[in-house]
């Protein structure tokens, strides 16, 4: 079940906010969990079931390391929890990868076994383990199994994230605020997620597949998909982050932001600063800090920092063009350290120039799943074979979706939001925009629902996580 779906927002999200909101407080996080359960069960009974399995794995394991924390053997509790628990995902996720991998390097033809990826299994993953070094780091152990259920399966951010540290939530598990007020906010994050998804990234996809079902390729179509393509990614994924936010602060949690405008980076070491902030912060204190940092030799530094970006790459999915796209914000940040930062900071247009051209190389290597035609894109981007620089064709559809790159270039930068909120606060509109905002929720809800009834198109970009 889609977020962006009608299912979703007028059968199942009006269920569980009615439930939810009519049983006293010390049943809100079983239905919660009822309902995360019945989410995910939508997408195959048996994988909610390995869910299940892992979270119990988890709770029985934050227990042992608390009772034991004294007698030193915490750590052994940890390791085997860490190890069962990220088995799972290395057995569904990746076991075929490792397979066809051998099977090149030997020459052997053994039988990939064709495992279903269940969604999400690289988000709840983190989150027990997330969990388990809490504790063993001091953080009080979860003894109601229920609540600790609701954190791991808690349908809002379950399957696209933000990944969701239980020392973030252990307090708002335990009690926490409902009011109208965050209510109100919540849902208008929502709707403001669900319009980047539907409206924007839906649409930024749709470009990015004629460019690429293109009979006649030209230098202007392979920026087009470059361009529409970390566009979609973008707005996909800070979509999803914004709707599970604003579900958050309606059933009472407070989640991390996730996106912060990271196309207005002017380095690489701040785009990553900016773009998935859980994930990128998971890595540096799950990873990068207990592998030393960069409190090591520079040797070992250089091992820590290509060991994270190894990990990123590879925990977006089971193929060699993550891998080589978490290398390559691997080696930038590495130049920029030792030598490329103090030249961006000269120039702010070089700068950003410079992290858009970068961040736009990425994703068509993150998009696209064989390395080879993915070179292929990047020369078709300098003209390489010797390719027209445009036909009638593709300004054709750059005509077609000139404005919808227009709103999604300036919707990927901090300008609406400004603007925004220099209306809300002014004198002079504050108290029509309090009146007028609801009503273009409604209408943006409303023209919503009718693309998603009327397109056949709603890509899910977690399917590989």
């Amino acid at each position: 079940m889609l977020f962006s779906s009608i299912s979703f927002l007028y059968y199942f999200i009006p269920a569980v906010l009615i439930l939810y909101f009519l049983v006293p407080f010390k049943l809100k996080n079983t239905v919660l969990l009822a309902f995360s359960l019945f989410f995910y069960a939508w997408g195959g009974v048996k994988y909610a079931a390995l869910m299940v399995i892992a979270i119990v794995m988890g709770y029985i394991f934050g227990l042992l390391i608390e009772k034991f924390r004294v007698k030193g053997i915490s750590k052994l509790f940890l390791l085997l929890a860490v190890a069962m628990i990220i088995s799972f995902m290395l057995y569904f996720k990746y076991t075929d990868f490792f397979i066809e991998n051998f099977n090149k390097v030997t020459g052997l033809s053994i039988p990939l076994l064709r495992i279903v990826l269940p969604i999400g299994i690289s988000f709840y993953t983190f989150q027990i383990i997330s969990y388990v070094v809490d504790v063993y780091r001091g953080e009080k152990a979860q003894k109601n199994p229920i609540n600790l259920a609701a954190y791991v399966a808690m349908f809002p951010q379950l399957i696209a994230g933000p990944i969701v540290r239980y020392s973030d939530v252990a307090r708002e598990l335990e009690t926490r605020t409902h009011s109208f007020t965050e209510a109100g906010e919540g849902i208008r994050r929502f709707i403001i997620g669900l319009a980047k998804k539907v409206l924007i990234a839906n649409s930024m996809f749709d470009l990015s597949e004629i460019a690429y079902a293109a009979d006649e390729k030209t230098v202007l179509f392979y920026w087009i998909y470059g361009i529409s393509v970390a566009l979609y990614i973008y707005f996909d994924f800070s979509g999803y982050s914004d709707m599970a936010i604003g579900l958050g602060k309606i059933f009472g949690f407070h989640f991390l932001e996730n996106f912060n405008y990271p196309y207005i980076s002017k380095s690489a070491t701040e785009f990553w600063r900016r773009w998935h902030m859980s994930l990128g912060s998971w890595f540096r204190d799950y990873v990068y800090i207990p592998l030393g940092g960069n409190r090591v030799p520079k040797w070992r530094w250089f091992i820590n920092i290509f060991a994270v970006w190894l990990f990123t790459g590879f925990w977006h999915g089971a193929s060699w063009n993550f891998i080589l796209w978490g290398l390559f914000f691997g080696v930038l940040l590495v130049i920029e350290k030792f030598w490329l930062l103090k030249y961006l900071e000269k120039s702010r247009v070089l700068s950003r120039v410079y992290i858009l051209f970068a961040a736009m190389i990425s994703f068509i290597v993150f998009n696209i799943p064989t390395l080879g035609e993915a070179f292929s894109y990047i020369g078709g981007l300098f003209g390489a074979g010797g390719i027209a620089f445009s036909s009638a064709e593709t300004l054709y559809y750059l005509r077609n979706y000139a404005v919808l790159l227009i709103i999604a270039i300036v919707g990927a930068t901090p300008v609406v939001k400004k603007l925004a909120t220099k209306l809300s606060e002014s004198k002079r509109f504050g108290k029509i925009s309090n009146v007028l905002e609801p009503i273009m929720l409604v209408c943006l809800l409303v023209v919503i629902t009718a693309f998603l009834v009327d397109s056949s198109s709603n890509p899910f970009l977690y399917f590989r996580f």
